[in-house]
């Protein structure tokens, strides 16, 4: 037997039998056989494909042996005198009377979809004019209809009765060891057809010909027999079970009843003891027989039957069924199934160690749910001795108060009368949903790299952030699909703190940026910087005015950073980008504001990507461990980065005040400044901003040089700082001024300066 698929030399190999088999040790001496048949799905197909194709006999022939093709008699005709006569099998009796010693047969093949069988060489392939669903067939996938083709046609052929043995050249008629099962593909399983973007006809593959990925799986009667032949039962009839089974983990400690259990209520089987036979069947609801009122026995004094229904409270309305993937990356997958009315109501959960398709899934858990809502009902009765021949798992239709019902016989007692307890059944609960068999898609491999974390501890620049968390932005060449970032106390015992799923966009500055006056547009010269991920795109000037294209910009470190807006990004290369009209100092950040960015400063853009980690209020100022690397590795991986950091929470940090001015009165200097606030800033109707802070608080400091000559805390927007003081103080040069608002919990935030120049 040989499997292959597109290219694999199947039709090479057809021709180079039949040469085999007619050709002689010279060109005109005789061989074994002198009529052979050519047998293709079409006549066209067996010309252009087993007689002229690019490995079809005469390519496959040297010139002193080649054939040649007598087209309006459709033949080959040899050197020696050896015909191959071509055949069509949509007329199969065209074959009959010529006396063949040999043929050369289409590969044969089975579609994995219902009722595949009708018409073996049917496909569905929407790009395709033939595309056609077998005779009768609903369209549903069968991978066990498409084994148990191949397996019948294999155990048919390998019999000699079927098959018997040539006396002329001493092979059978059908040589099974070159026979072609259409179509074990090339193309690596899973990755076909898990890989749809790289393969347009993955999607064909659920109900396709491809035994690629199904040659492994094995019928459920197997692997139940295998299992009761483990467990040392020798007399056990499973010719009643149908189905496939991809995988199946018996998992350490599980004993074979355990297994038998976990299978039947996955497939919807039963194990019944008959004339001490362990028999295992299919649940159908086919009716063994009808019960009538007059075949009841007597239960004391009356002939009666007992229906009950239990209350809908007692019943679950979701089920849910964790399974392995199949066909994909094999991980854990799970579906539910849920009752319009029961949507908010708890889940009953289960697990099988089994490789399932999703669609095999849903009809599994879609099985159970319709199963518990119509067992629900159950019923108790007496029959008779005669009626013994009845045992667990029939099926009898009793006559009920709304009508006849069928009931599954769960047990009976037997004595002088046969007492029955059965459950209700129907048989449309066992009839195969249409759930749409989708493609498994699997992850690309991505090989293991380093990511580059950046840690940016902001302001509040929606108001919805959480003040204590800093954001992390992260990026990798190439991406791991997903980062993970795990903490620790110290560098041991860490946890999942939080998992990235997209890579921001970080670069670095190829020139310098210098200062800027905050709240007006900076017009200067263009920033040029260089993504190492993500692009920018420019935004109109409404769109920034309402808070699109925000960036940081820092030195690296997690809480150095000015954030600032920007209308134009201009691409300069791949990947580098001039940015121009920038609004400077965003959300307070403008006392953070150096005299100039220097060129190779970091840059990370706001929109959404970078996440606010775990970090509980305690933990401010507090150092922690943190090591951020690809999802998919440990922590302990080498591509995981380790590094110490402590945040301050600056969305807890007060903003700067704003117009801070000295005004000379005599000998005294006053200040007066405007209060900003990180809260809530935003409303232009009101009359002042909101507070933010518990109590309005202000810390003003006198500076000579670097020198603090006073320092006061004062509750309202001004200070005299009057002549006596500054006697006091010694102040011979020009004073400067700091004025910082402060937060009961953060402290003072960052100042605005003044010099008094007189």
């Amino acid at each position: 037997m040989i499997m292959g698929g597109r290219g694999a030399g199947k039709t090479r190999a057809g021709a180079e039998w039949v040469r085999a088999q007619v050709e002689g040790a010279r060109p005109l001496d005789p061989g074994k056989a002198r009529r052979v048949a050519l047998v293709g799905e079409t006549f066209d197909q067996v010309r252009d494909v087993m007689v002229m194709g690019e490995s079809g006999i005469l390519a496959s022939s040297p010139p002193d042996r080649r054939p040649d093709w007598e087209a309006g008699r459709r033949r080959l005709v040899w050197p020696n005198g050896a015909t191959a006569q071509a055949f069509s099998a949509h007329e199969p009796e065209a074959l009959r009377g010529p006396q063949f010693d040999a043929a050369w047969v289409d590969e044969m093949g089975c579609a994995a979809i219902d009722k595949g069988t009708n018409e073996p060489n049917k496909f569905l392939d929407p790009k395709s004019s033939e595309s056609a669903l077998p005779h009768y067939s609903d369209g549903r996938r069968d991978d066990y209809i498409q084994m148990q083709y191949l397996r019948a046609m294999t155990e048919y052929w390998g019999e000699e009765t079927n098959n018997p043995i040539s006396e002329y050249y001493g092979g059978p008629m059908v040589d099974m060891a070159r026979a072609h099962f259409w179509a074990w593909d090339v193309r690596p399983y899973p990755q076909f057809p898990g890989l749809p973007e790289v393969w347009d006809d993955a999607a064909n593959y659920a109900r396709g010909h491809w035994i690629s990925g199904r040659a492994t799986a094995q019928p459920l009667a197997h692997v139940v027999g295998e299992i009761c032949a483990l467990a040392g039962v020798e007399v056990f009839d499973v010719s009643a079970l149908h189905g496939v089974v991809r995988g199946y983990a018996m998992r350490g400690g599980i004993t074979p009843r355990g297994a038998l259990q976990s299978l039947s209520l996955i497939y919807g089987f039963d194990a019944v003891e008959r004339d001490g036979v362990l028999v295992f069947r299919m649940r159908d609801a086919s009716v063994d027989s009808e019960v009538v009122p007059p075949l009841l026995a007597l239960d004391g004094d009356d002939q009666s039957l007992e229906a009950r229904r239990a209350p809908e409270a007692e019943i679950a309305g979701r089920v849910r069924l964790a399974y392995v993937e199949a066909d994909g990356s094999f991980e854990t997958r799970a579906v539910e199934a849920i009752f319009p009315d029961e949507e908010n109501g708890p889940a009953s959960a289960s697990e099988a160690p089994l490789a399932l398709t999703r669609a095999e899934g849903m009809r599994v858990v879609n099985r159970w749910l319709s199963e518990a809502r119509v067992a629900r009902d159950t019923a108790q009765f007496t029959l008779p001795p005669s009626m013994g021949w009845l045992g667990p798992g029939d099926v009898v239709v009793l006559q009920t108060e709304e009508g006849a019902r069928r009931y599954r016989i769960d047990r009976m007692e037997r004595a002088e009368a046969i007492r029955v307890e059965a459950v209700r059944v129907e048989p449309g609960i066992y009839e195969a949903s249409e759930e749409t068999d989708e493609v498994a898609r699997i992850e690309s491999f991505t090989p293991p790299v380093p990511v580059t974390p950046v840690f940016l501890d902001l302001p509040l620049l929606t108001g919805a952030e959480d003040p204590y968390a800093p954001h992390l932005a992260v990026t990798a060449s190439p991406w791991p699909g997903a980062a993970a970032l795990y903490s620790a106390l110290e560098d041991a015992g860490y946890a999942l703190n939080t998992s990235i799923e997209t890579q921001a966009a970080i670069g670095v500055t190829q020139t310098i940026l210098p200062d800027a006056q905050s709240g007006l547009w900076d017009r200067g010269p263009s920033l040029r910087v260089k993504m190492l991920s993500g692009g920018l795109e420019s935004a109109s000037e409404e769109g920034v005015l309402a808070g699109l294209n925000a960036m940081a910009i820092g030195d690296g470190s997690s809480d150095r950073w000015e954030v600032f807006q920007f209308r134009a990004a201009e691409p300069v290369e791949p990947g580098v980008w001039d940015i121009s009209f920038r609004l400077r100092g965003q959300a307070g950040s403008d006392a953070l504001m150096p005299d100039a960015w220097p060129e190779g400063s970091v840059v990370v853009l706001l929109d959404g990507t970078p996440r606010q980690i775990e970090v509980p209020p305690s933990a401010r100022n507090q150092a922690r461990h943190y090591r951020v690397g690809p999802a998919g590795r440990g922590y302990d991986d080498p591509t995981y980065i380790h590094t110490v950091q402590a945040f301050a929470g600056i969305g807890l940090r007060p903003l700067s005040p704003c117009h801070l001015r000295a005004q000379a009165l005599g000998g005294d200097l006053r200040l007066s400044w405007v209060r900003r606030t990180r809260i809530g800033g935003d409303d232009w109707e009101a009359l002042d901003v909101p507070l933010g802070e518990v109590s309005e608080r202000y810390r003003v400091r006198v500076l000579e040089g670097q020198a603090i000559r006073r320092e006061e805390l004062v509750s309202a927007p001004d200070w005299t700082y009057g002549a006596a003081e500054r006697a006091e103080d010694g102040m011979i040069g020009a004073p400067s001024f700091e004025v910082a608002q402060i937060s009961d919990v953060f402290g003072p935030g960052l100042p605005a300066r003044l010099t008094w120049t007189g």
